[in-house]
């Protein structure tokens, strides 16, 4: 038999609803938060790893924080254009948000040459500037994550998180910086150790999203 005869004849769409049969099924007796068994299987869904029913950590009842500010309007930064790409604008658009990702702008390298910092760290302090809530959605840079971590506790931001995904992924300082976000108390979601990305920022804000929009129908 060739691997094209095993193949699994399911129509386009239906593909995401199959692929979800298949991550519970394989998850098994797998104990979940019901509050973030959707984020989880996002998650799951977008990297096909399964480390992170174990990997992410959430602070409490950080989902649903995370939705109602979605609903209430609540915009999203990210520290890639990767990221930003990847979340539905089309549902945040639909409660008021936008997404943010200041990486690309010219001035934000050139202060970042000047002080010898990341871009990404600096992308978190203009960010901050802007004076409102803001999900902030780190896949790729731990020194964003630092940056946010340094900025609360000098008091330098002129108005919380509404919630930290925090999931950066690699080898230099990124276990220690989510390390730092969970000592916060401030609503997170962080995927400990080296795995994370641009994606799994994405994923987890769409899952929020796709919350959002279902809380609102009902």
């Amino acid at each position: 038999m060739s691997s094209l005869d095993k193949l699994e004849f399911v129509k386009p769409a239906d593909i995401e609803a199959r692929s979800f049969e298949i991550i519970t099924s394989e998850l098994g007796d797998k104990q979940i938060d019901p509050e973030n068994e959707l984020v989880v299987k996002r998650v799951i869904h977008t990297s096909a790893d399964f480390d992170y029913a174990d990997n992410l950590v959430f602070s409490e009842h950080a989902t649903t924080i995370g939705v109602e500010a979605l609903k209430g309007g609540c915009s999203i930064v990210t520290d890639t254009k990767m990221a930003a790409s990847g979340i539905n604008k089309r549902v945040l658009a639909k409660f008021g948000g936008e997404v943010f990702n200041f990486i690309s702008d010219p001035d934000v390298a050139a202060e970042a040459k000047e002080r010898g910092l990341t871009r990404s760290a600096v992308c978190m302090e203009r960010a901050a500037a802007l004076g409102k809530p803001l999900i902030y959605a780190v896949g790729n840079a731990p020194t964003a994550l630092v940056r946010l971590y340094e900025m609360l506790q000098a008091g330098e931001m002129p108005c919380p998180p509404a919630l930290i995904v925090g999931v950066p992924v690699g080898f230099v300082n990124v276990v220690e910086s989510k390390e730092l976000i969970c000592e916060l108390d401030v609503p997170h979601i962080v995927a400990r150790g080296r795995k994370g990305g641009s994606n799994v920022a994405a994923a987890i804000c769409n899952a929020l999203l796709y919350l959002a929009s279902n809380n609102a129908r009902e």
